[in-house]
């Protein structure tokens, strides 16, 4: 097959004019293109007033070779490459050696998925619950204020992105279409097929439930076991008299030890209590950038009208996104993250006295407001001790902070853009209503946010404003505080094999090691560190 790219059509188009579209690009006559399929659609919605859909074609024809050798010179046609997934090894049918996965976010469970298709029975062991009751302590602290540490937004059966908007698209370099690998295993648990082609997938909250659900049951068909409510204590490690350092096995709160030479550490990035384990244990660590700041809220109209016009609305187009990054005079970088269109705010701690806030949208997109965080770098050494464990520090106090401000139970500090930019605190809402639950309470954000924190989002909303109308609108609303947007530190790995690099048969993995940022790189890291655990 060949893949054509850049065909694009506008978008008011019917369902022949593709067909016609790719006859006309590649100069053959109709029965001369014998099979065609999608494999990417995008929109590009940069020029005023003008929408058009880009699509990416995989194309089969009578003679693809005369095609190509008339067309050399066209760098948008070539010869489809091979995305297949190829297992890197099978286990032996008399194999016993036994991998131990901490976690069941997106990375533990594909590097799960993964072991068990090659045979190699993993256990599994997650401190937090069963999806379904997981959800169940969410809408706990959500609609009640009750709080449970160990299974909440994010510790549980799906990790953090279960509650998320699901978004499957990534920034990584992937040369062995590993993303691929993952995006079918979705589409045969139950995501609809269109993440397949569509160039900004995404799933949403309720399906990925079920979703999690069918990837648990094919991974114990395979020989996996998932033991829930089984938080790990303790890592055990031996050291010989060289001073090398192998993992024995593992320790679980109740005391039970289990035997194991490879462990996989995929723990997500708000496992403070193990990050601070495995530091008294001498796992080689260190601390890393991330960021901290507010989800914002805007009617998701107003979004949609300022980045489709007059096509705001169309049912092909769904629900409008927005990427927005400005540098202030300060140094610093404030940028949009996680944005969730049609979604709400969420509350995300998952200790008590903390408020953190995150946003989550359904498959609809159909709520009435947009939300993104908003937020700003800080980095070790210039805002906070250099230490592995001072960011998780920092973010406690911040979280602090907002758990203060927002009355000690777990209401969230907010406040209008309008009056944010002012200097004032807020006293009552204007057009845009929160979603946010348990609750807000209109406040001052310079309670709870870092004074460098406030000069640059005052700096950077004006530009914003002029970027996308409206988006520094008066009455846009605030939530605080966003403080989870990445790992606070990174577990050192030997590039090569993958493990810690003083510690043989330890994987850190995933998000919570530093190695990825949402759901699609993490289950990427976990296929990775899976095909080094077996060889």
């Amino acid at each position: 097959m060949l893949r054509l790219t850049e065909v694009r059509l506008p978008l008011e188009h019917d369902e022949a004019a593709l067909k016609t579209a790719l006859l006309a690009r590649l100069g053959v006559a109709p029965d001369a293109l014998l099979n065609f399929r999608v494999f990417r659609r995008a929109h590009d919605a940069r020029k005023a007033g003008r929408i058009f859909f880009i699509y990416t074609v995989d194309v089969e024809l009578q003679d693809e070779a005369a095609v190509l050798r008339r067309c050399a010179g066209d760098r948008h046609l070539g010869v489809t490459p091979d995305m297949a997934y190829r297992f890197v090894a099978q286990a032996r049918p008399d194999e016993r050696r036994r991998p131990i996965i901490i976690g069941t976010g997106p990375c533990g469970l594909f590097a799960g998925l993964l072991l068990a298709q090659m045979g190699f029975r993993p256990l599994m062991l997650e401190r937090g619950k069963i999806v379904r009751e997981r959800a169940q302590d969410t809408w706990g602290l959500w609609r009640q204020g009750k709080l449970n540490p160990d299974s909440n937004v994010q510790f549980g059966e799906g990790g953090a992105g279960t509650f998320s908007d699901g978004k499957l698209s990534s920034q990584i370099k992937d040369p062995r279409h590993l993303g691929r690998k993952v995006l079918e295993e979705f589409v045969k648990a139950g995501a609809p097929e269109e993440i397949l082609y569509l160039a900004k997938p995404h799933i949403g909250t309720f399906r990925l439930v079920k979703m999690v659900e069918n990837l648990r049951t094919r991974m114990q068909a395979l020989g996996a076991e998932i033991r829930f409510d089984s938080r790990v204590e303790e890592i055990l490690i031996d050291t010989d008299n060289a001073g090398k350092r192998q993992v024995r096995g593992v320790r679980l709160s109740d005391g039970e030890e289990i035997p194991g030479a490879q462990v996989v550490l995929a723990v997500g990035h708000s496992a403070r209590d193990t990050f601070a384990m495995l530091h008294d244990k001498g796992v080689c660590m260190q601390a890393k950038p991330f960021s901290i700041g507010v989800r914002i809220e805007h009617p998701q109209s107003l979004i949609d009208k300022a980045r489709f016009g007059r096509f705001a609305g169309h049912p092909l187009l769904g629900a409008a996104d927005y990427k927005l990054v400005y540098k202030a005079t300060n140094g610093r970088t404030a940028y949009s993250f996680c944005m969730c269109p049609g979604g709400q705010v969420v509350a995300a701690t998952s200790e008590p006295g903390g408020v953190v806030t995150n946003g989550m949208s359904q498959y609809s997109r159909a709520e009435r407001n947009a939300n993104s965080g908003m937020v700003v770098d800080v980095a070790p050494g210039r805002d906070f001790p250099d230490h592995p464990l001072a960011g998780i520090e920092f973010q406690r106090h911040w979280e602090g902070k907002a758990f203060e401000a927002g009355g000690y139970a777990y209401q969230a500090p907010a406040q209008l853009v309008g009056d944010f930019l002012a200097g004032r605190p807020s006293t009552r809402l204007g057009l845009v209503l929160p979603s946010y639950q348990p609750g807000i309470r209109l406040t001052d954000l310079t309670l709870c946010l870092p004074a460098f924190v406030i000069d640059t989002l005052r700096e950077s909303l004006p530009v914003f404003g002029r970027q996308i109308r409206g988006y520094d609108m008066a009455d846009a609303l605030m939530t605080g505080v966003e403080t989870r947007t990445s790992s606070p530190l990174r577990v050192l790995r030997d590039p090569k094999t993958l493990e810690s690099v003083n510690t043989r048969g330890l994987y850190p993995a995933g998000e919570g090691a530093g190695y990825a940022g949402g759901i699609l790189s993490a289950a990427i890291d976990g296929i990775r560190v899976a095909e080094a655990l077996v060889r």
